[in-house]
């Protein structure tokens, strides 16, 4: 018996059709991988996207939050030096994990134990973090304060691409494609609407979801997946929003989204101060820390920066920062493309699709094109723990490119 490997053609595409004897990657994929560096080149075009993206989103946060900094803390540079304390990090992390090989993650105990370990500190979190406005999503540790969750996105996208890998070769047993993937996205939403972060159980079943499209597993077996998920999901949130178990917000969001002039000075003031932010920026914009609805326009230097950078830098400003995603997403599955193996391909398209998901519905919700969500701007938004991460996810992505299969 045979499974499909990946198999460099003379055009330079991948396929995955090589004959490879069954047990043979599922004894490479089980192995014990050792902690190593690999000292390969990067992929530069991806590397400059991502400083680039970096030192814009820093610029356009300052100039967002400077009006907070000087009405909370009299300083209007307290969130930009706390932002580059976390850059300076991050950055740290990203060049370590693009040194490390991925494939350490690629190891059952690292794998299970790094998912369980930050899925129960989510849960804590949940019990025992700090409440603010309803939901406790942050637990201080010492004089950091720090979101479990966005490092439960990261341990989520490693568990299913080690999963996935180790699978694949009996995916036509739906118990191998279905039950464990289905268990791991369960049990991480449901941590997830405990902290009323849906959100994040949003961007959880995307990303779960997309993962599952792209691992290979039979279609029919997939579709039948999200059907049943989709009606279970559709029935749950009816439930929830007619009994009024906690989830009341969400209807009232729905409305705002629907009607954000309805109640500019109550429910719908974020959204409303947000498209004025968008519509008084024309074609080129203010210009740059000439924004006047930062000083009225809540959590302007985080959820809804993109609105202020609208307002700066105008049209042409806005399409630059979605032209740079649009880039990164991309380069992001051009990376997982050429991987060498079936995990590295999942890990990178996992992490592209998270930051992709996240640009595209924070921007969406700028402009009242969805329902205010809660998700931040990746590299734009204020944040520390958020940004730190990224910049780590960016370093595998960066080991992964280092690992590339070579076009000749």
């Amino acid at each position: 018996m045979a499974i499909r490997g990946p198999r460099r053609e003379r055009d330079g595409s991948i396929v995955y059709n090589s004959h490879v004897p069954l047990k043979q990657p599922v004894a490479q994929a089980k192995r014990k991988h050792r902690f190593r560096f690999i000292l390969a080149e990067i992929d530069k075009p991806f590397f400059i996207l991502v400083m680039v993206l970096l030192v814009f989103g820093l610029l356009m946060m300052f100039s967002a939050s400077y009006a907070w900094g000087l009405s909370e803390y009299n300083d209007g540079y307290y969130y930009l030096v706390s932002q580059l304390k976390s850059a300076g990090l991050g950055l740290l992390l990203m060049f370590a994990t693009s040194y490390l090989d991925y494939h350490f993650f690629q190891n059952t105990k690292i794998a299970y134990i790094a998912f369980i370990a930050t899925y129960l500190l989510t849960f804590y979190t949940a019990l025992f973090g700090i409440d603010v406005a309803g939901a406790k999503r942050w637990i201080q540790i010492g004089p950091i304060s720090f979101q479990p969750s966005e490092l439960l996105k990261v341990t989520f996208i490693i568990i299913f691409a080690y999963i996935m890998s180790v699978n694949y070769p009996k995916f036509k047993d739906w118990k191998f494609c279905i039950i464990p993937f289905t268990v791991i996205m369960g049990a991480v939403a449901l941590v997830l609407i405990f902290q009323r972060h849906m959100s994040a159980v949003m961007l959880v079943g995307i990303m779960g979801v997309s993962m599952m499209f792209i691992s290979g597993m039979p279609k029919k077996t997939f579709w039948k997946f999200i059907g049943v998920c989709a009606v279970f999901g559709v029935l749950l949130l009816i439930y929830k929003m007619a009994s009024g178990s906690g989830f009341s917000y969400i209807s009232d969001r729905i409305q705002s989204w629907k009607n954000p002039e309805s109640d500019p000075s109550g429910k719908t003031f974020q959204t409303y101060e947000s498209l004025l932010s968008i519509g008084s920026g024309g074609w080129f914009g203010l210009g740059f820390g000439e924004s006047r609805q930062k000083y009225y326009l809540p959590e302007s230097q985080n959820d809804f920066v993109f609105a202020i950078i609208c307002e700066e830098l105008g049209f042409v400003g806005a399409m630059v920062v979605v032209l740079l995603f649009v880039l990164f997403i991309i380069e992001g599955f051009m990376i997982a493309s050429r991987s060498k193996d079936r995990f590295g391909m999942l890990l990178a398209a996992g992490i592209t699709i998270q930051i992709g998901s996240q640009a595209l519905f924070n921007i969406m919700v700028a402009c009242n094109a969805f329902p205010n969500t809660g998700i931040s701007l990746p590299f734009f938004s204020y944040g520390g723990t958020a940004l730190m991460i990224q910049l780590a996810e960016m370093g595998i992505m960066l080991n992964v490119s280092r690992q590339c299969i070579k076009k000749k």
